[in-house]
């Protein structure tokens, strides 16, 4: 090779290298300190996770997380204020909002899986729980095995959507899957008996039977038919951004303040067993 096209190859690697790192730059962290915004992704109804409240603004487990994020990230940045602005995102758009920028943060109940990781990115987990039914009470039905015949809802685009298939297919069981808009619906079509059941986390499950009011007339399968590890959902090859919601969550975990945020939401629940204190001590990581 000659010495100036030897050159002009290095000097066109090193440009490609510093238009890299400009890029790198100009994410997440420096639309934020630019605008002074930061934009949140929530659900309608994923109670106790996201939701709307009664005064029509999100709240939840993974809400308050993000507004702890959010709060780390004002002062990184060193921003007098930041302002928080709130987007409402479904299972079928949360990941285009995502991606196109109309959100940096989605604040859910969104499993981490690898199939995910092609498209975006993760933070730490942040909880853990497995798919499982929801049936009325008198209905005659346990889990998976009975549901033969019968109808089962399920929101598209979740995870909940395939493991369900999935089980079915291990069990030797063939229902019919009925799709929902999401889970408030699920739960009106189980209670006007258009549906048998209704899957989803079961975690999401309790907080629609406590905010139902028929507690008594409503039941939860006792198995669970998949491992869903929840996690904010974040843009992918963002690595500073990453590292700022992460840097809090390990904070959280680390000093056990998030048990507090557990108490507030999930306290109705019980304690934390013992997955979820070892998702935290696993989680909280060193500075």
């Amino acid at each position: 090779m000659r010495p100036q096209a030897f050159v002009r190859r290095c000097l066109a690697a090193l440009f490609l290298l510093l238009a890299a790192g400009a890029w790198a730059q100009a994410g997440t962290l420096d639309k934020i300190k630019r605008t002074g915004v930061i934009s949140l992704g929530h659900r309608e109804a994923s109670i106790p996770f996201s939701y709307l409240g009664d005064n029509r603004q999100p709240a939840g487990y993974s809400v308050e997380l993000c507004q702890r994020v959010a709060e780390s990230v004002r002062r990184q940045l060193g921003l007098a204020d930041l302002q928080i602005r709130w987007v409402q995102v479904t299972p079928g758009n949360r990941v285009a909002k995502l991606a196109s920028g109309e959100i940096d943060l989605e604040c859910g109940s969104t499993t981490n899986t690898l199939s995910r990781q092609e498209q975006v990115s993760f933070s730490l987990l942040t909880f853990a729980d497995g798919g499982s039914l929801l049936m009325k009470a008198d209905s005659g039905l346990l889990g998976i095995a009975d549901m033969g015949g019968k109808r089962i809802g399920v929101v598209p685009g979740t995870t909940t959507e395939g493991s369900l298939q999935d089980a079915l297919a291990r069990h030797n069981v063939k229902a019919e899957a009925v799709k929902l808009k999401d889970h408030a619906e699920g739960l009106v079509a189980l209670m006007e008996g258009r549906i048998d059941a209704y899957a989803s986390d079961r975690v999401i499950l309790v907080g629609l039977v406590l905010g139902s009011g028929n507690q008594k007339s409503l039941r939860l399968s006792h198995d669970l038919f998949s491992y869903e590890p929840y996690a904010l959902m974040l843009r992918r090859n963002d690595s500073a951004f990453r590292l700022a919601v992460n840097r809090e969550l390990a904070r959280l975990y680390r000093s056990e303040e998030i048990y507090a945020i557990y108490d507030r939401w999930l306290g109705v629940l019980g304690t934390p067993g013992p997955l979820l204190k070892s998702l935290y001590f696993l989680n909280g990581l060193p500075e």
